[in-house]
């Protein structure tokens, strides 16, 4: 064989054995994409978004879309390949796998993840709307979790309602675990609480848990420092006067909280806050009503502007990411809370269009 037929076959060889190994080697990134976009105002599966009963609702129109996006599941494995045209596209965007998946996560433990989340903004969505009506919503301390192989395993229970600790009334979370770090590890703290059945019985009925009973748990000594700890996890439960159901099925996460309780602004508000216009958009809400950063902006604006969106509701802290690729057509709107968002609707709304707080790339 001559020489130069010999190279030419050793590199041709050599360049198959590349591309192969391209596709069959994996590369540690994931794929997002723009997901399903769904109107907090309209029906999804046949069912209403949001259902509200025993209180007064009011006819709705136009749209306040909460946006999705899609990932490359715990076990996808990306090729060179695959990765290069994902870098290369529009709508698609890749980026280090443990972005999704920190630490080894699996998909179950994403999905539960996303779950709890999602329950989180949703309770939060309703506070957060309640409380810019001015529609009273009464709080309460309650155990959140609790961690396994610690003292309070057995002893407390998640949906327990936390009345006090060593005999100091709480009420916020961050009470409970600054009144048991004032112990040292090996000492009891006593917890006043209402059992998670009964205060789940309590709330059904539509009144406040009463009453409580003393449980006693030894600390522990934390892991990582000295601190006295009992292993639980603190949050806070809401009793409404009314029934807010929010029913969105395979969606996790917390982003779509402001747009929920937009919905439900809107609902309970006899003025039209869309006027007929199609707004989308983004964001956690806190029960202040504070508004927070999500992740994928870019494919959420991307994935609204092809439904038809003309306004999206932007987190501040996205914005500048956000405005680096906007959609043609499509008007980001800036914004830090629930106020911003309710006082933008109404310039929407009246034709207001150039006084809106709109996001830059700087």
């Amino acid at each position: 064989m001559p020489r130069r037929t010999a190279t030419m076959l050793a590199s041709t060889l050599m360049l198959i054995a590349l591309l192969c190994a391209g596709v069959l080697l994996p590369v540690p990134y994931a794929e997002m994409s723009p997901g399903p976009t769904v109107n907090t105002l309209g029906e999804a599966g046949g069912e209403p978004v949001l259902r509200i009963s025993g209180r007064k609702t009011y006819e709705t129109s136009g749209n306040l879309n909460m946006t999705t996006v899609r990932v490359t599941s715990a076990d996808y494995r990306m090729d060179v390949f695959t990765a290069l045209y994902g870098w290369l596209s529009d709508e698609n965007l890749v980026v280090p796998k443990d972005t999704l998946y920190p630490d080894g996560q699996t998909e179950e433990e994403a999905t539960q993840e996303n779950a709890e989340e999602f329950s989180q903004s949703q309770e939060s969505a309703k506070v957060a709307a309640l409380k810019e009506l001015g529609i009273p919503v009464t709080s309460r301390v309650v155990v959140a979790r609790v961690v396994k192989d610690n003292p309070a395993e057995g002893r407390l229970h998640a949906g327990d309602v936390i009345k006090s600790v060593d005999g100091t009334k709480v009420r916020e979370p961050g009470d409970v675990a600054e009144l048991v770090t004032k112990h040292k590890p090996g000492e009891d703290v006593v917890f006043t609480v209402v059992p998670a059945k009964e205060a789940a019985a309590a709330e059904k009925a539509g009144r406040e848990p009463e009453g409580g009973e003393d449980v006693t748990v030894t600390t522990a000594r934390a892991e990582d420092d000295d601190r006295a700890i009992v292993g639980i996890e603190a949050g806070t439960d809401h009793t409404f006067p009314f029934t807010i159901d929010i029913k969105l099925a395979d969606v996790g996460g917390p982003s779509a909280g402001l747009m929920f309780a937009l919905g439900i602004v809107d609902k309970l508000t006899e003025e039209d806050l869309t006027g007929g216009r199609f707004v989308a958009g983004t964001g956690t809400i806190d029960d202040n009503g504070d508004v927070g950063p999500i992740g994928g902006i870019g494919m959420k604006t991307v994935g609204a502007r092809q439904k038809g969106a003309e306004y999206f509701m932007t987190p501040a802290d996205n914005c500048a990411a956000a405005a680096k690729d906007v959609p043609d057509g499509l008007t980001l709107v800036k914004v830090k809370n629930i106020d911003d968002a309710v006082d933008s609707l109404e310039k929407i709304r009246s034709g207001d269009t150039d006084s809106l707080p709109s996001c830059t790339a700087g």
